[in-house]
């Protein structure tokens, strides 16, 4: 079977690397997406464990369609008896860029009639209940190449099941994980986020150092398949159940906002970890610990703080940032003058989103 694990643009050596992890090669790298073969065990494990990616998907069929007529017969001929039994309630999920048929709502429709069409002659009726348990299929348009899959997911990998209350502008879980394995961390180091909102980077940080999957404590759409070998998921649960460790770790987040670090301590409960979580301002940071990392996602002047107050803010934290000895720091955010502001240029930048927002990670290795 082939793979396909889509993620945010920038990320995709990240995914690639968390796969070469649990023992499956991948097959190419382009952007936002990394493919790979495998069977439904290695979906599984793929699904639970993947850190960074926004979705696995299972690849039913791709081929060139301009017009709608191709992108008809093109679905109606892939195996969809496969994978759909006679009463399955079929969703379709669209997208498309960059193509000739740009209306996803239009593709979604014709999508849908051309498996029903197909599934009629399979199964030799002209009815199709869809009373039976849901498919999500997902039709996917780009430069005029169209790709179908079958979502094994439901909600998207980012939803870990541990973060249930929300602060402002808050990090998604699979762009902290990335944040945190971009920094560089390992369990022996001391971390710190000193503007953790809801908690998202110091819990990422320490399901990583305890080889944590991400996906253990959730349920998966591919569960429900019918055509799906019994106990998959039970098995690729077992499995990651064993590779988890308790290693002894120095994880902080604080914030300014008393009511944010509450809801930290709720989610680090609900992921069953143990983190620090402190409430104080940026400026007053301080540790005597060397060679610790620190990650943070101030606010950009966009969606929270006006623009004077974030530059403010990140003056403060130059100067707490710089007390550190031997620390390094990683960066996220959206203000496109913020090495002018913060005074010094970063090591390495990398391009990156935030709730569809463009932002840059800023790098300090010294």
């Amino acid at each position: 079977m082939r793979l396909i694990a889509t993620c945010k643009l920038g990320l995709e050596s990240l995914v690639a690397a968390e796969l070469r992890r649990i023992g499956i090669e991948p097959e190419a790298v382009a952007d936002a997406r990394v493919t790979f073969r495998g069977d439904f065990s290695a979906m599984a494990r793929a699904c639970l464990w993947l850190r960074t990616a926004e979705r696995v998907l299972l690849e039913v069929g791709a081929f060139e369609a301009k017009t709608f007529d191709a992108l008809f017969e093109g679905v109606k001929a892939l195996p969809w008896k496969q994978y759909l039994a006679r009463d399955t309630f079929i969703h379709v999920n669209g997208k498309s860029a960059k193509s000739t048929l740009f209306s996803v709502s239009d593709c979604q429709s014709i999508t849908k009639k051309a498996i029903v069409e197909n599934l009629r002659a399979a199964y030799r009726t002209e009815t199709l209940p869809e009373t039976g348990k849901e498919v999500i299929v997902e039709v996917g348009i780009l430069k005029d190449w169209v790709t179908l899959a079958l979502d094994p997911c439901g909600a998207g990998l980012s939803r870990r099941g541990y973060r249930t209350f929300n602060v402002a502008a808050p990090i998604s879980e699979t762009l902290g994980a990335a944040i945190v394995l971009l920094s560089r961390y390992v369990p022996e180091q001391p971390f710190i986020d000193p503007m953790c909102g809801s908690g998202t980077m110091p819990i990422e940080a320490a399901m990583i150092a305890g080889n944590r999957a991400p996906g253990l404590n959730r349920a998966f759409a591919a569960e429900e398949w019918p055509f799906l070998p019994e106990n998959t998921f039970a098995l690729a649960r077992e499995e990651a159940r064993d590779a988890a460790t308790n290693p002894k770790v120095d994880i902080l987040g604080s914030d300014i906002d008393a009511h944010s670090i509450d809801l930290c301590k709720k989610h680090a409960k609900k992921a069953g970890i143990l983190v620090n979580w402190a409430v104080r301002p940026v400026r007053a940071l301080a540790s005597d610990k060397v060679g610790g990392v620190l990650v943070c996602n101030p606010p950009y002047g966009e969606r929270m703080f006006k623009k004077s107050e974030a530059e403010r803010l990140y003056r403060e934290m130059r100067t707490a940032f710089d007390a550190l000895s031997g620390w390094r720091k990683s960066i996220i955010t959206a203000y496109p003058e913020f090495e002018r502001v913060y005074g010094r240029r970063a090591e390495k930048r990398r391009k990156l989103s935030n709730g569809g927002m463009p932002c840059t990670l800023y790098q300090y290795f010294r």
